[in-house]
């Protein structure tokens, strides 16, 4: 059976001051930008919301409503902000997204700050992370806090955005095993097992001198083997 690309939800934001025909254009360079990448998209009808991005709640239940319908169709969700967001929409459509999400926001052009045109997204992506931070939902953030789609430096977002998605997807009820406790002057290397639990992933502990005890013991009996 031929592997299954990965796959991004596409979001995008809206703001009624702002300008909204922008986001049309958003969706053709997020479009373009993960497809050249190698990557395979999904994304919401556009006629559902208005310019087809996302700014109330109502928009955010409908957004949400769509993501459960595609469950397991996706493995990361990236959620574009051409302008300035609504974080209630955002936080509403993507609170339970239960994969990792990449934040991206368009950076103004020199003599496009008019009505027309003017962006504004640095200053919403701001918004958008703090809200998403006080709902304790995570968030994936890259270098440069702006980016355009089509540029050299978001086809590197993505490959590293994907590289997240399939270490955090994959380690989804996992189990890993702890070989050994730590020594006391080592604090720097304590974890918390309880953090890692509700994060789905299960800490088993083995002793180390059973390890050694058992290593040994296969080492005598390959020597015993091989004196025969």
């Amino acid at each position: 059976m031929e592997k299954r690309k990965m796959t991004f939800a596409l979001a995008f934001c809206n703001r009624g001051f702002m300008p909204g025909e922008l986001i049309y254009g958003a969706r053709e360079d997020m479009i373009k930008a993960v497809t050249d990448a190698g990557y395979d998209y999904i994304a919401m009808d556009a006629e559902l919301t208005r310019y087809g991005g996302i700014e109330t709640r109502d928009e955010g239940m409908l957004y949400a409503k769509w993501l459960k319908q595609h469950e397991g169709e996706y493995d990361g969700v990236i959620f574009s902000m051409p302008i300035f967001a609504d974080e209630n929409g955002a936080i509403t459509a993507l609170q339970d997204a239960g994969v990792p999400i990449l934040m991206q926001a368009y950076p103004d052009e020199i003599g496009k700050m008019d009505f027309a045109h003017r962006r504004d997204a640095f200053c919403g992506k701001f918004s958008v992370t703090d809200v998403f931070t006080q709902y304790q939902v995570p968030f994936t953030v890259l270098k440069p806090h702006v980016v355009h789609p089509l540029s050299e430096k978001f086809a590197e977002n993505l490959r590293d955005f994907a590289a997240i998605c399939r270490v955090v997807n994959g380690m989804k009820r996992f189990t890993i095993g702890c070989i050994g406790a730590r020594t006391t002057a080592f604090k720097t290397t304590r974890f918390d097992e309880v953090g890692l639990q509700k994060n789905g992933i299960t800490v088993e502990s083995f002793d180390l001198s059973e390890l050694i005890f058992k290593v040994n013991e296969k080492q005598m009996m390959t020597l015993l083997f091989w004196q025969k």
